[in-house]
Protein backbone atom coordinates (compact mmCIF):
# COMPACT_ATOMS: atom_id res chain seq x y z
CA UNK A 1 0.00 0.00 0.00
CA UNK A 2 1.36 3.38 -0.80
CA UNK A 3 2.53 5.55 1.98
CA UNK A 4 -0.07 8.20 1.12
CA UNK A 5 -2.83 5.68 1.85
CA UNK A 6 -1.69 5.45 5.45
CA UNK A 7 -2.85 9.01 6.21
CA UNK A 8 -5.14 9.29 9.22
CA UNK A 9 -8.80 9.17 8.23
CA UNK A 10 -10.93 12.14 9.31
CA UNK A 11 -12.81 11.66 12.55
CA UNK A 12 -16.58 11.38 12.17
CA UNK A 13 -18.66 14.19 13.62
CA UNK A 14 -19.84 13.49 17.14
CA UNK A 15 -23.53 12.78 17.25
CA UNK A 16 -25.82 14.72 19.50
CA UNK A 17 -26.18 12.98 22.80
CA UNK A 18 -23.02 10.93 22.35
CA UNK A 19 -20.89 10.50 25.41
CA UNK A 20 -18.13 13.08 25.73
CA UNK A 21 -14.72 11.98 26.79
CA UNK A 22 -13.79 12.78 30.35
CA UNK A 23 -11.97 16.10 30.61
CA UNK A 24 -8.36 16.13 31.48
CA UNK A 25 -7.32 16.97 35.03
CA UNK A 26 -6.13 20.46 34.05
CA UNK A 27 -9.47 21.43 32.51
CA UNK A 28 -11.46 21.19 35.77
CA UNK A 29 -11.00 24.89 36.45
CA UNK A 30 -12.32 25.73 32.98
CA UNK A 31 -15.42 23.63 33.62
CA UNK A 32 -16.06 25.38 36.93
CA UNK A 33 -15.72 28.80 35.33
CA UNK A 34 -18.32 27.96 32.70
CA UNK A 35 -21.00 26.99 35.25
CA UNK A 36 -24.10 29.27 35.35
CA UNK A 37 -24.18 31.82 38.10
CA UNK A 38 -26.17 31.07 41.23
CA UNK A 39 -29.39 33.02 42.00
CA UNK A 40 -27.65 34.59 45.01
CA UNK A 41 -24.91 36.02 42.82
CA UNK A 42 -27.48 37.33 40.34
CA UNK A 43 -29.43 39.05 43.12
CA UNK A 44 -26.26 40.55 44.54
CA UNK A 45 -25.30 41.86 41.12
CA UNK A 46 -28.79 43.35 40.61
CA UNK A 47 -28.66 44.99 44.04
CA UNK A 48 -25.25 46.47 43.29
CA UNK A 49 -26.52 47.83 39.98
CA UNK A 50 -29.56 49.39 41.69
CA UNK A 51 -27.34 51.04 44.32
CA UNK A 52 -25.02 52.40 41.66
CA UNK A 53 -27.86 53.77 39.52
CA UNK A 54 -30.48 54.92 42.05
CA UNK A 55 -28.73 55.59 45.38
CA UNK A 56 -25.21 56.70 44.58
CA UNK A 57 -26.02 59.69 42.28
CA UNK A 58 -28.29 61.51 44.81
CA UNK A 59 -25.78 60.87 47.58
CA UNK A 60 -22.97 62.36 45.51
CA UNK A 61 -25.09 65.40 44.59
CA UNK A 62 -26.15 65.88 48.23
CA UNK A 63 -22.53 65.72 49.38
CA UNK A 64 -21.49 68.32 46.80
CA UNK A 65 -24.37 70.61 47.82
CA UNK A 66 -23.44 70.31 51.49
CA UNK A 67 -19.83 71.12 50.66
CA UNK A 68 -20.87 74.16 48.63
CA UNK A 69 -23.21 75.25 51.43
CA UNK A 70 -20.42 74.93 53.97
CA UNK A 71 -18.07 77.02 51.85
CA UNK A 72 -20.60 79.78 51.15
CA UNK A 73 -21.95 80.11 54.72
CA UNK A 74 -18.74 79.79 56.70
CA UNK A 75 -17.65 83.38 56.16
CA UNK A 76 -18.09 86.16 58.73
CA UNK A 77 -20.84 87.93 56.75
CA UNK A 78 -23.02 84.83 56.15
CA UNK A 79 -26.63 85.09 57.33
CA UNK A 80 -27.43 81.35 57.21
CA UNK A 81 -25.70 78.72 59.37
CA UNK A 82 -23.41 76.20 57.65
CA UNK A 83 -24.01 72.43 58.01
CA UNK A 84 -21.27 72.14 60.63
CA UNK A 85 -23.03 74.66 62.90
CA UNK A 86 -26.40 73.00 62.32
CA UNK A 87 -24.96 69.69 63.48
CA UNK A 88 -23.35 71.30 66.52
CA UNK A 89 -26.48 73.20 67.60
CA UNK A 90 -29.26 70.75 66.66
CA UNK A 91 -27.74 67.29 66.74
CA UNK A 92 -30.06 66.30 69.60
CA UNK A 93 -33.05 66.82 67.28
CA UNK A 94 -31.36 64.61 64.68
CA UNK A 95 -30.11 61.80 66.91
CA UNK A 96 -33.09 61.60 69.30
CA UNK A 97 -36.29 62.58 67.46
CA UNK A 98 -38.65 61.03 70.07
CA UNK A 99 -37.54 62.61 73.35
CA UNK A 100 -40.09 64.09 75.76
CA UNK A 101 -38.86 66.77 78.18
CA UNK A 102 -42.12 68.68 78.72
CA UNK A 103 -45.52 69.51 77.23
CA UNK A 104 -43.97 71.58 74.42
CA UNK A 105 -40.40 70.26 74.56
CA UNK A 106 -40.66 67.08 72.49
CA UNK A 107 -38.68 65.65 69.61
CA UNK A 108 -39.35 66.30 65.95
CA UNK A 109 -40.37 62.69 65.40
CA UNK A 110 -43.29 63.06 67.81
CA UNK A 111 -44.26 66.39 66.25
CA UNK A 112 -44.29 64.77 62.83
CA UNK A 113 -46.55 61.99 64.15
CA UNK A 114 -49.02 64.57 65.49
CA UNK A 115 -49.09 66.27 62.09
CA UNK A 116 -49.47 62.93 60.33
CA UNK A 117 -52.51 62.10 62.44
CA UNK A 118 -54.23 65.25 61.20
CA UNK A 119 -53.16 64.52 57.64
CA UNK A 120 -54.52 60.97 57.87
CA UNK A 121 -57.96 62.16 58.97
CA UNK A 122 -58.22 65.06 56.53
CA UNK A 123 -56.77 63.20 53.57
CA UNK A 124 -58.83 60.08 54.29
CA UNK A 125 -62.04 62.10 54.26
CA UNK A 126 -60.93 63.88 51.08
CA UNK A 127 -60.17 60.56 49.39
CA UNK A 128 -63.59 59.06 50.16
CA UNK A 129 -65.62 62.17 49.32
CA UNK A 130 -63.46 63.04 46.32
CA UNK A 131 -63.81 59.62 44.70
CA UNK A 132 -67.58 59.54 45.23
CA UNK A 133 -68.15 63.08 43.96
CA UNK A 134 -65.73 62.56 41.07
CA UNK A 135 -67.58 59.40 40.08
CA UNK A 136 -70.85 61.33 40.13
CA UNK A 137 -69.44 64.11 37.96
CA UNK A 138 -67.83 61.69 35.54
CA UNK A 139 -70.95 59.56 35.20
CA UNK A 140 -73.60 62.29 34.99
CA UNK A 141 -73.48 65.00 32.34
CA UNK A 142 -75.84 67.24 34.31
CA UNK A 143 -73.75 66.90 37.49
CA UNK A 144 -70.65 67.82 35.53
CA UNK A 145 -72.32 70.91 34.05
CA UNK A 146 -73.60 72.04 37.44
CA UNK A 147 -70.67 71.24 39.73
CA UNK A 148 -67.56 71.43 37.58
CA UNK A 149 -67.51 75.27 37.23
CA UNK A 150 -67.98 75.67 40.98
CA UNK A 151 -65.19 73.22 41.78
CA UNK A 152 -62.86 74.83 39.26
CA UNK A 153 -63.41 78.16 41.03
CA UNK A 154 -63.03 76.83 44.59
CA UNK A 155 -59.85 74.89 43.89
CA UNK A 156 -58.01 78.12 43.11
CA UNK A 157 -58.56 79.46 46.64
CA UNK A 158 -55.29 79.23 48.65
CA UNK A 159 -55.41 76.72 51.54
CA UNK A 160 -54.72 79.27 54.28
CA UNK A 161 -57.59 81.45 53.05
CA UNK A 162 -59.95 78.77 54.41
CA UNK A 163 -58.42 78.83 57.89
CA UNK A 164 -60.25 81.88 59.33
CA UNK A 165 -63.57 80.48 58.12
CA UNK A 166 -62.73 77.09 59.65
CA UNK A 167 -61.78 78.65 62.99
CA UNK A 168 -65.04 80.60 63.03
CA UNK A 169 -67.05 77.46 62.28
CA UNK A 170 -65.33 74.88 64.53
CA UNK A 171 -64.01 77.10 67.34
CA UNK A 172 -61.01 74.78 67.71
CA UNK A 173 -57.62 74.55 66.03
CA UNK A 174 -57.51 70.78 65.51
CA UNK A 175 -60.71 70.36 63.43
CA UNK A 176 -59.88 73.59 61.65
CA UNK A 177 -56.52 72.20 60.53
CA UNK A 178 -58.20 68.97 59.43
CA UNK A 179 -60.74 70.96 57.41
CA UNK A 180 -57.94 72.88 55.68
CA UNK A 181 -56.32 69.58 54.72
CA UNK A 182 -59.64 68.23 53.46
CA UNK A 183 -60.51 71.26 51.35
CA UNK A 184 -56.98 71.39 49.91
CA UNK A 185 -56.65 67.71 48.94
CA UNK A 186 -60.14 67.05 47.59
CA UNK A 187 -59.95 69.01 44.31
CA UNK A 188 -57.29 66.98 42.46
CA UNK A 189 -59.00 63.78 43.62
CA UNK A 190 -62.38 64.92 42.26
CA UNK A 191 -60.97 66.14 38.96
CA UNK A 192 -58.81 63.07 38.24
CA UNK A 193 -61.57 60.67 39.25
CA UNK A 194 -64.07 62.41 36.98
CA UNK A 195 -61.62 62.26 34.07
CA UNK A 196 -61.02 58.56 34.72
CA UNK A 197 -64.75 57.79 34.81
CA UNK A 198 -65.34 59.65 31.55
CA UNK A 199 -62.56 57.62 29.90
CA UNK A 200 -64.10 54.22 30.69
CA UNK A 201 -64.32 52.31 27.37
CA UNK A 202 -67.80 51.93 25.98
CA UNK A 203 -67.26 48.18 25.72
CA UNK A 204 -67.09 47.98 29.52
CA UNK A 205 -70.37 49.85 29.79
CA UNK A 206 -71.96 47.51 27.27
CA UNK A 207 -70.83 44.49 29.27
CA UNK A 208 -72.36 46.02 32.39
CA UNK A 209 -75.65 46.43 30.52
CA UNK A 210 -75.56 42.84 29.32
CA UNK A 211 -74.84 41.55 32.83
CA UNK A 212 -77.50 43.89 34.25
CA UNK A 213 -75.24 45.26 36.97
CA UNK A 214 -76.91 47.56 39.45
CA UNK A 215 -75.29 50.97 40.17
CA UNK A 216 -73.35 49.66 43.19
CA UNK A 217 -71.99 46.66 41.28
CA UNK A 218 -71.14 48.87 38.33
CA UNK A 219 -69.24 51.23 40.67
CA UNK A 220 -67.18 48.49 42.32
CA UNK A 221 -66.62 46.17 39.34
CA UNK A 222 -66.34 48.57 36.40
CA UNK A 223 -65.82 52.17 37.45
CA UNK A 224 -63.19 51.83 40.17
CA UNK A 225 -60.93 49.29 38.38
CA UNK A 226 -61.06 51.23 35.11
CA UNK A 227 -60.45 54.64 36.67
CA UNK A 228 -57.91 53.45 39.26
CA UNK A 229 -54.83 54.92 37.48
CA UNK A 230 -56.51 58.33 37.35
CA UNK A 231 -57.73 58.06 40.94
CA UNK A 232 -54.27 57.30 42.29
CA UNK A 233 -52.81 60.16 40.28
CA UNK A 234 -55.20 62.46 42.11
CA UNK A 235 -54.38 60.80 45.43
CA UNK A 236 -50.66 61.38 44.93
CA UNK A 237 -51.26 65.05 44.21
CA UNK A 238 -53.65 65.27 47.15
CA UNK A 239 -51.28 63.75 49.70
CA UNK A 240 -48.57 66.24 48.71
CA UNK A 241 -50.95 69.16 49.04
CA UNK A 242 -52.18 67.81 52.39
CA UNK A 243 -48.66 67.77 53.81
CA UNK A 244 -48.06 71.31 52.56
CA UNK A 245 -51.34 72.53 54.02
CA UNK A 246 -50.87 71.05 57.51
CA UNK A 247 -47.44 72.65 57.95
CA UNK A 248 -48.80 76.05 56.94
CA UNK A 249 -51.95 75.68 59.05
CA UNK A 250 -50.03 74.64 62.18
CA UNK A 251 -47.93 77.77 61.97
CA UNK A 252 -51.08 79.78 62.65
CA UNK A 253 -53.13 77.43 64.85
CA UNK A 254 -50.35 76.37 67.25
CA UNK A 255 -50.14 73.03 69.03
CA UNK A 256 -47.30 70.55 68.98
CA UNK A 257 -47.12 69.87 65.24
CA UNK A 258 -44.11 70.34 63.03
CA UNK A 259 -45.48 73.59 61.59
CA UNK A 260 -45.79 75.28 64.96
CA UNK A 261 -42.27 74.12 65.82
CA UNK A 262 -40.91 76.03 62.82
CA UNK A 263 -42.80 79.17 63.78
CA UNK A 264 -41.67 78.91 67.42
CA UNK A 265 -38.05 78.36 66.33
CA UNK A 266 -38.26 81.48 64.16
CA UNK A 267 -39.54 83.55 67.06
CA UNK A 268 -36.62 82.22 69.14
CA UNK A 269 -34.05 82.84 66.35
CA UNK A 270 -33.11 79.14 66.15
CA UNK A 271 -32.28 78.90 62.47
CA UNK A 272 -30.48 75.51 62.75
CA UNK A 273 -33.62 73.97 64.25
CA UNK A 274 -35.70 75.35 61.38
CA UNK A 275 -33.40 73.79 58.78
CA UNK A 276 -33.50 70.42 60.54
CA UNK A 277 -37.31 70.61 60.62
CA UNK A 278 -37.38 71.37 56.90
CA UNK A 279 -35.33 68.24 56.24
CA UNK A 280 -37.83 66.22 58.31
CA UNK A 281 -40.72 67.71 56.32
CA UNK A 282 -39.07 66.90 52.99
CA UNK A 283 -38.26 63.32 53.96
CA UNK A 284 -41.77 62.64 55.28
CA UNK A 285 -43.36 64.19 52.18
CA UNK A 286 -41.21 62.02 49.94
CA UNK A 287 -42.13 58.89 51.91
CA UNK A 288 -45.85 59.71 51.73
CA UNK A 289 -45.66 60.19 47.96
CA UNK A 290 -43.75 56.93 47.48
CA UNK A 291 -46.21 55.08 49.71
CA UNK A 292 -49.26 56.22 47.74
CA UNK A 293 -47.43 55.49 44.48
CA UNK A 294 -46.57 51.97 45.68
CA UNK A 295 -50.18 51.26 46.65
CA UNK A 296 -51.33 52.63 43.32
CA UNK A 297 -48.83 50.52 41.42
CA UNK A 298 -50.00 47.41 43.27
CA UNK A 299 -53.69 48.12 42.73
CA UNK A 300 -53.38 49.10 39.06
CA UNK A 301 -50.68 46.52 38.24
CA UNK A 302 -48.42 49.27 36.94
CA UNK A 303 -51.00 50.71 34.52
CA UNK A 304 -50.60 54.47 34.17
CA UNK A 305 -53.20 57.07 33.33
CA UNK A 306 -53.04 58.24 29.72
Amino acid sequence: MPVTALKEAPQPARLAGAAHPAPAQGSAAVVRLNRPKTPLASRARAAGHWLAVSVLPPLVVAALLLLLWELLCSGPGATLPPPSRIWADSKDLILDPFFVAGPQDIGLGLRVLVSLQRVAVGFGLAAVVGVLVGALIGQSVWAMRGLDPIFQMLRTVPPLAWLPLALAAFRDSNPSAIFVIFITAIWPIIINTAVGIRNIPQDYRNVALVLRLNPIEFFWKIMLPSAAPYIFTGLRIGIGLSWLAIVAAEMLTGGVGIGFFIWDAWNSSRLPDIIVALVYIGVVGFVLDRLVAAVGGFVTRGTSAS
